[in-house]
C-alpha cells in the first residue's frame, strides 16, 4: 500500500509567525515542511536562506525538504545541509553538473532530488537515478504560489512514476503547484506520493480540515 505524505509549503505560511506555523501544521497532520527557496535569478521572486531553515528546524521534528530554485545551485547546498534539511531538491537546469551537485547533497547527509517543470524533459534522470531519492514534478511554472494546476502534469507523473518502478529504487514522487482537495486523488492515481500544498492549506483557517479532507480523497487509492 503506498504511503502518501501532505507537505505543506511555508511559502504561503504567515512569516511574522514562522515558527508557530509549522508546530501548527505538523499538528494538524503534515508529513513534511516544504521550503521553497527562490533567488529572483532563476525564477522572478526572491523568497528564503538557510538562516530561516536554521531558525525553524527547532519546531518540528518532520523532515524539511528544501526545493532550490536558484542558480547555481552547489555553493548553497552545504548552507542548507547545515541548516537543518533532510531533503534537497534542485532543477537540472540550474546546475551545470547534475550528478555532481546530486552527490554533494548525499555528501552532506542528505537526501537528493531532481525538479521538472511543465516542459523539462524527464531524460535528465536517465544518467542519475541510482543518485536520487526524490523527483518533483512541477505542476505550475515555479516562481510564485497560488496558481492553477497544469493538467498536462499527470501524464509526466504517471512517467516518472513507470521510471521509478523500472529502477527497482524507494523514490519518492512529489507534485507541486495548485494542489487541493479536489485534484489530490487524481495526481495520486497518476502515481505521486507526496503532494506539496500551499495557499490550499495555510489559506485556510482549519489546517487540520483541509489535511484530514485530503487524506480522505487519497483513502483506498
Amino acid at each position: 500500500m503506498t504511503t502518501f505524505r501532505i507537505a505543506p509549503s511555508i511559502l504561503s505560511a504567515d512569516f511574522a509567525r514562522l515558527g508557530e506555523e509549522v508546530r501548527n501544521v505538523v499538528s494538524a497532520g503534515a508529513d513534511i515542511i516544504h521550503f521553497d527557496v527562490m533567488d529572483n535569478h532563476y525564477v522572478p521572486n526572491l523568497t528564503i536562506g538557510p538562516l530561516v531553515c536554521q531558525a525553524i528546524r527547532p519546531h518540528v521534528d518532520v523532515p524539511i525538504d528544501v526545493h532550490l530554485m536558484v542558480k547555481p545551485v552547489d555553493r548553497i547546498i552545504p548552507d542548507f545541509a547545515k541548516a537543518g534539511a533532510n531533503i534537497i531538491t534542485f532543477h537540472p537546469e540550474a546546475s551545470d553538473h547534475i550528478d555532481r551537485s546530486l552527490q554533494l547533497i548525499r555528501d552532506h547527509g542528505c537526501k537528493a532530488g531532481l525538479v521538472f517543470n511543465p516542459a523539462t524533459p524527464l531524460s535528465y534522470l536517465e544518467h542519475v537515478m541510482d543518485k536520487i531519492d526524490m523527483i518533483l514534478i512541477m505542476s505550475v511554472n515555479p516562481g510564485f504560489g497560488g496558481q492553477s494546476f497544469i493538467p498536462q502534469a499527470l501524464k509526466k507523473i504517471a512517467e516518472a512514476r513507470r521510471l521509478i518502478n523500472e529502477s527497482g529504487r524507494d523514490i519518492m514522487l512529489e507534485v507541486d503547484g495548485g494542489i487541493k482537495i479536489d485534484n489530490i486523488a487524481a495526481a495520486a492515481k497518476a502515481g505521486a506520493d507526496t503532494f506539496v500544498a500551499g495557499s490550499a492549506i495555510f489559506g485556510q483557517p482549519d489546517y487540520k480540515a483541509v489535511i484530514d479532507a485530503m487524506r480522505t480523497q487519497l483513502a483506498g487509492l
